[in-house]
């Protein structure tokens, strides 16, 4: 394991994070608000990510919840990161008052960020998959060839940094970048788990694609609502209710 490497590439993820969001042109409502709110609606992003990828290991360790050292290790997971990262803009947005949507200030950043951050996990030996015999199987350290799924993920994110890329050019997907990005790596990391040694604890499912499922369905849900109810304010005649 190489935990200085886990960590510079912790610090290189958090830092694209931070200048993708500053370099990215900003949805007019969203450019109106004060760069404070701008930036700690971006810090809620990311700290609610880090909180949410960290929980599941706390929990199941049995960690003391008060113990800084219990949050800062090794050992996160994205599939609660990324819905931590969403409810931790909405929380704030919440808290402040705000009404404006911002989804799509962060679905881009999010993805740049993902593809760099899960070579710290690859080069930290931590995530990996099943043994598997084809030729770009890795040895991590216990002398079985495995499934680099941290490559994946970073292939995936990566892909989807593009893929938003050119959504946002075309100007498809407004106000719903962000829930696109998250149930598109929900679906991908319920198909992914198959090559993960997870546990299987309920329906022949484990933990993970429980909640994968859960989350791209609640996602799914509020994407339909908020589709209707712009669909319903578009409808409105001035004057009329």
């Amino acid at each position: 394991m190489n935990r200085n490497a886990y960590a510079l590439f912790m610090l290189l993820s958090l830092i694209t994070f931070l200048v993708v969001c500053w370099r990215m042109p900003k949805p007019a409502a969203v450019a109106k608000l004060p760069w404070q709110v701008q930036w700690a609606l971006a810090f809620s992003a990311f700290l609610g990510g880090i909180l949410a990828a960290k929980l599941p290991f706390i929990i199941m360790n049995q960690d003391d919840p008060t113990n800084f050292w219990a949050w800062a290790n090794d050992g996160k997971t994205i599939t609660t990161g990324l819905l931590g990262a969403y409810l931790g803009v909405e929380l704030a947005k919440l808290l402040w008052g705000i009404r404006v949507k911002t989804g799509d200030t962060y679905a881009l950043p999010l993805a740049c960020a993902m593809t760099v951050g899960r070579w710290g996990c690859f080069f930290n030996g931590c995530c990996y998959g099943t043994a598997t015999t084809l030729s770009w199987g890795v040895d991590f350290g216990d002398g079985v060839c495995r499934h680099p799924i941290q490559i994946y993920e970073s292939v995936f994110h990566g892909c989807m940094a593009i893929l938003l890329q050119i959504i946002m050019l075309k100007g498809w997907l407004v106000n719903q970048r962000l829930k696109f990005y998250v149930i598109s790596y929900a679906l991908f990391r319920f198909a992914t788990e198959f090559l993960r040694p997870e546990p299987v604890v309920w329906l022949g499912l484990t933990f993970y694609q429980i909640v994968a499922l859960v989350g791209a369905g609640a996602l799914s849900v509020q994407w339909w609502y908020d589709a209707r109810h712009l669909h319903d304010v578009d409808r409105t005649v001035p004057g009329q209710s």
